[in-house]
């Protein structure tokens, strides 16, 4: 697909400097910028590439001003990050969805497929599930028995929603999700074995959800797993039953939350932080990298660490333990002047 400058700028509400019709074919990175690309200036760090690279346009600030003249059309919007993103998203949407059922795809009689899907070869749509319009289902899917699945939602290859799960509308799940395995839930015995408990409930996602590829959310014990409205899953990531997270939630790659607990709103999940299950974490939490969560979180804090603390109190604590060396070596002079063993 092809734009022009002219095209790419009305779409962003920005103004163009240099040629409006010059032909925009791919987006590029600002380091491998070339003709026919369009890139963008954000990091400053980054400026020198403009004189160096040849890219067709360029996305920078209203009030960036170049140090030397740039050959390059120069497109000027409020806030280049984010019209980037706007920018990927025409090109991504310029091309058609694929549509139709493959003869190797396995339907069931009972279920209902809205108009406009597409139904790769040996995807499994089960009995009574109920499929929105325009759904994608891309090989090797499989969707059980009265599951439900919301308009525009893409199931990338690989995808596996559990009987009776429900995903809503304008989702996008990648490859190797799987949706509604049964938690982990087990009954310690006398003997030392365990009793496998039975999880009998299902995983609700509600609309505008991503799901990263790998990622594992647990069905419920009994009653609902909750994942609401516009919540970003990164790749690798395991939500345990029971489990509930707010809406516009972003939880990045190999993080996860036990049993039961309650994530809010608009929270920020870093890397490899670990949540313990019970526990409820307020809205508008950011917990920092590798931290381990073991008690409820207020509203609106930054924690870290493992026990996870306030960041003010944890850096402290990160800066007294760099000096431990030679606080002990201070105590062991003292002990020897005051002849203290």
């Amino acid at each position: 697909m092809q734009f022009t400058a002219k095209q790419i700028a009305q779409k962003l509400k920005g103004t163009v400097e240099g040629d409006e019709n010059v032909p925009i074919w791919k987006p590029c990175r600002i380091e491998e910028a070339d003709e026919g690309g369009i890139t963008f200036l954000a990091n400053p760090k980054y400026t020198h590439y403009i004189y160096e690279r040849r890219p067709s346009a360029i996305l920078v600030s209203r009030d960036w001003v170049a140090e030397r003249p740039v050959d390059a059309t120069l497109i000027r919007v409020d806030n280049p990050y984010l019209c980037v993103a706007k920018v990927l998203h025409m090109f991504n949407s310029a091309s058609k969805p694929k549509k139709g059922r493959s003869f190797r795809a396995s339907v069931a009689l009972s279920a209902k497929v809205g108009r406009g899907c597409y139904i790769g070869a040996f995807a499994v749509v089960g009995r009574h599930a109920k499929i929105g319009k325009n759904v994608q289902i891309y090989p090797q899917v499989y969707v059980g028995d009265y599951c439900e699945i919301g308009d525009n939602t893409i199931l990338y290859p690989g995808v596996k929603i559990y009987r009776e799960c429900c995903v809503g509308s304008n989702c996008i799940l990648h490859g190797g999700v799987v949706v509604g395995g049964d938690g982990f839930g087990f009954a310690p015995t006398g003997d030392g074995s365990y009793n496998k408990i039975d999880q009998i409930g299902n995983v609700v996602i509600e609309d505008d959800v991503e799901i990263g590829a790998n990622t594992c959310i647990d069905r419920a014990t009994m009653g609902s797993t909750i994942i609401h409205k516009g919540v970003k899953l990164d790749n690798l990531c395991q939500v345990a039953h029971n489990v509930s997270i707010g809406s516009n939630t972003v939880m990045a790659s190999q993080s996860g939350c036990a049993g039961s607990g309650k994530i809010g709103s608009q929270c920020v999940i870093a890397g490899q932080v670990g949540i313990v299950g019970h526990i409820t974490v307020g809205d508008r939490v950011t917990v920092a990298a590798q931290s381990g969560v073991t008690r409820n979180v207020a509203d609106d804090s930054v924690v870290l660490g493992s026990p996870a603390m306030p960041a003010d109190k944890q850096k402290k604590i990160y800066v007294m333990q760099r000096k431990l060396e030679e606080m002990y070596g201070d105590i062991r002079d003292l002990k020897k002047r005051t002849g203290e063993k």
